[in-house]
């Protein structure tokens, strides 16, 4: 048994070196981490995930009348 040839070989020489990760969008390289992670750089996860709208440049203010019980003494 301790003959036997490894099923994989075993390359020192990348022992040190991190795994190279491509964007599985456009297949360029990924170097932050969290793209690594997500498999996406930022450009390709903006595409596929739009940010969400910001529903406080909707708001406005609007005159109202004061409600019954709740205004001034």
């Amino acid at each position: 048994m301790g003959d036997e040839p490894l099923a994989i070989s075993i390359d020192s020489s990348e022992a040190g070196r991190p795994r190279r990760v491509t964007c599985r969008l456009c297949g360029r390289p990924l170097t932050g981490s969290e793209s690594r992670r997500t498999g996406l750089g930022p450009t390709c996860d903006a595409k596929l995930h739009p940010p969400a709208p910001d529903i406080r440049t909707r708001r406005h203010e609007v005159d109202q009348d004061t409600l019954p019980g709740l205004g001034e003494p």
